[in-house]
């Protein structure tokens, strides 16, 4: 099997795993459903870990809205009496304004946050260190256990209109953030590898060689982008240990200068007293048994 090291930018995402006949177009579709079921994780774990904060989102209409110009607009939330979490409420306003504040009791918001962690874990980008590669069945799991964990707090669900509901039902509306600019559409995307752009219709094998065992770097991004950035010569980690030995022959040199400035203080020319010895008769005196 040979292994892609899925760069975006020059940040490592994720290890892909697969064939040398594995064509460009099947391998691509793979690479863009893992990425971008990494990302919708992600997204999910931030709107979970608020929500174990502050509770359900609010109506679109309610949201940034004072308790004053809530009342004074004859406004209620519906879905508050709903969506009761499991084990009661404890409140913890929410300063932006997004949630209603009615929070699930710390024993369910750890459950909550211990889930998030652990589908971060299953996603995460140190799993390319550890050689551990990533399906999608890592990232079906992921999502599995993070929709486990909603309904154990809220069994009576969420309200339509909360983003962590739209992102399980696959409704989610990115338009106009910054989530929107880092989904890359399958159509819309292109690998390359050693600074050329793997050609759909071809198999892997026409650009990383016929050797199941090789790995090797590729980068994803969206068309248009021109070539991305070439890897540089030495790892980060092999620049800091250069670094370091640099500094340290850099500190043994200022010592060796040190001392050889001082080292005249030895000589004959630089003795003070020798004008005063010599007049005196005392130079030269060499000191014998008594």
């Amino acid at each position: 099997m040979v292994k892609l090291v899925i760069k975006k930018g020059d940040e490592a995402q994720f290890l892909y795993e697969t064939t040398v006949d594995t064509s460009v177009d099947d391998a691509l579709s793979e690479v863009c459903a893992i990425y971008n079921g990494r990302l919708k994780v992600q997204r999910l774990c931030a709107e979970i870990e608020d929500l174990a904060q502050h509770g359900i989102t609010l109506p679109p209409n309610m949201q940034g809205l004072t308790d004053e110009q809530v009342t004074e607009l004859k406004l209620r939330d519906e879905w508050a009496e709903k969506c009761v979490p499991q084990g009661g409420v404890r409140q913890n306003e929410d300063k932006v304004g997004r949630r209603n504040g009615q929070a699930p009791t710390q024993q369910m918001a750890d459950v909550l946050n211990k889930t998030c962690k652990e589908a971060k874990d299953l996603i995460s980008k140190k799993k390319v260190q550890s050689n551990d590669p990533v399906v999608l069945k890592t990232v079906t799991e992921a999502l599995d256990i993070l929709r486990g964990a909603v309904t154990i707090v809220y069994p009576m669900g969420l309200p339509p209109h909360d983003n962590i509901k739209m992102e399980f039902e696959n409704n989610e509306d990115l338009s106009g953030t910054q989530a929107s600019l880092d989904v890359i559409d399958e159509q819309n995307a292109s690998l390359w590898f050693s600074g050329k752009e793997m050609q759909r219709g071809r198999p892997l094998k026409d650009f990383v060689g016929r050797n199941e065992k090789t790995k090797v770097i590729a980068k994803l991004q969206k068309k248009g982008q021109g070539c991305p950035s070439r890897e540089p010569v030495v790892s980060e980690e092999e620049q800091k240990q250069m670094m370091a030995y640099y500094y340290k022959k850099q500190e043994e040199m200022k010592k060796l200068d040190k001392d050889a400035e001082d080292a005249y203080l030895d000589s004959d020319w630089a003795d003070t007293q020798a004008l005063k010895r010599n007049f005196h008769g005392l130079k030269d005196i060499k000191w014998g048994p008594r």
